[in-house]
């Protein structure tokens, strides 16, 4: 490869997988790095072949890899709100993306690296093939976690549960057990990334997370002060601040109240995969409608808004430019996906927390860890949510601990630049 100068554009391969909440912040990713020059290639599903597009990137799909063509459900990889166990979905993703396909990702990677010639890869930190194709041909590699720290950690709750640090015996044993069982779940997927490592002529590894920690840079898109994993991660690891950006399918939204109304702004925001949302957004829906505030609820691509009905002061839209809205917003209720509540925090917004699934418990537990807001179950009744939101909005230490918060990100987010990284990097 030739040696490369400071300004000279460079080439980029970013894998990625639609899970929902992870696109916007990475293409986000792939945005930044266009805008400084560079040339982009995404290598992901169909569903995002039009988002890369429109940020300025080239595209191919995923083909023998595990892939959605669409929009329905039935093709999520995850189905998460067919269980409510921690451990059965950590498992779903080992086999289904992580560790099962593999050879899959990583033959797809291979064909994209010999046609595209990338300087480096900068895939999902799920992607293990993507990274095992990247070190087969010798080419470096960033991670982007798009959310939390998500592997394990001396001194950090494990992933799944949402448990905050423990802080008795009692609360280490917890965690201590939770994670051995989750080294073990994991262990049981070092074999096929091992048989795919030998296909691109890569020696065989002895920790099924070593195939992650040990490429060269990890970028973690969030706050370290958010994020209480922040002092534990490896030297390769850097948190550049979480990437603020709309999705690129978000609509215009004008505010169908008078400027003077003054009742107090709700952002009602869940998953834009779906996760069987539909009934708890008609709870919330239910609970604010018998409360002085105005709300706007966002179901998302993956509901009709037809199925959440709007009342006199709760509009249900299909999509609006959240940051916008938590400018003026008093509080945000929301199932805590990473994206949204980066976005809240970062506007200084308390927020109640119903996590359906996925990293939404750890990151719901951050928030409550922080005196920034309240975690209820998703089978809350709308009375208990009513009776929850008015609380919050009561609340003035959860509006101050929310807005030390967005200090604090602001503050987080001034001194790092994921585009500088990742260009040193190609370099």
């Amino acid at each position: 490869m030739e040696a490369m100068t400071e300004g000279q554009s460079r080439r980029f391969l970013m894998p990625m997988w639609d899970g929902g909440g992870n696109i916007p912040p990475e293409l986000g990713v792939a945005r930044r790095l266009v805008a400084r020059g560079h040339q982009v290639h995404v290598l992901a599903d169909p569903t995002l072949e039009v988002g890369a597009e429109a940020v300025g990137c080239t595209f191919t799909p995923w083909t023998r890899a595990p892939h959605r063509t669409s929009l329905d459900p039935s093709e999520d990889l995850l189905k998460d709100w067919e269980t409510k166990n921690p451990l059965v979905m950590l498992g779903r993703a080992r086999d289904r993306f992580i560790a099962g396909p593999a050879a899959e990702y990583a033959a797809d990677t291979g064909e994209a690296i010999d046609s595209f010639r990338p300087d480096a890869v900068v895939p999902d930190a799920f992607l293990f093939g993507s990274i095992i194709a990247a070190q087969g041909a010798s080419l470096p590699v960033a991670l982007l976690v798009p959310n939390i720290w998500i592997m394990p950690s001396r001194g950090t709750p494990p992933m799944g549960p949402g448990f905050a640090p423990a802080k008795t015996v009692l609360g280490r044993s917890r965690d201590a057990a939770m994670l051995a069982l989750v080294n073990r779940l994991f262990r049981a997927g070092l074999a096929p990334v091992n048989a795919a490592r030998s296909a691109h002529g890569l020696a065989p590894l002895s920790s099924f997370y070593d195939q992650a920690l040990g490429v060269e840079r990890i970028l973690v898109l969030t706050s370290p002060t958010f994020d209480y994993a922040a002092p534990t991660v490896p030297a390769n690891t850097r948190y550049v601040g979480p990437i603020l950006d709309d999705p690129g399918w978000t609509q215009p939204w004008t505010a169908p109240w008078a400027a003077t109304d003054q009742r107090p702004l709700v952002l009602v925001g869940f998953s834009s995969t779906y996760q069987n949302q539909g009934p708890v957004l008609r709870r919330v829906v239910e609970a604010l409608s018998a409360l002085p505030v105005r709300a706007v609820v966002t179901v998302g691509q993956m509901l009709d808004a037809g199925e959440v009905a709007s009342t006199d002061n709760v509009v249900v839209v299909g999509s609006a430019p959240h940051s916008r809205i938590l400018a003026e917003a008093s509080l945000a209720v929301s199932h805590c996906g990473h994206g949204t509540t980066m976005k809240t925090l970062a506007a200084g917004v308390p927020m109640v927390c119903i996590p359906m699934g996925r990293d939404q418990n750890d990151t719901a537990a951050r928030v409550v860890y922080h005196g920034a807001g309240v975690r209820l179950s998703p089978s809350a009744s709308a009375a208990k949510i009513r009776n929850t939101v008015q609380r919050v909005l009561g609340d003035e230490r959860l509006r101050a601990n929310a807005s030390r918060l967005a200090s604090a990100i602001a503050d987080d987010s001034a001194g790092a630049d994921v585009v500088t990284e990742l260009e040193t990097l190609a370099r």
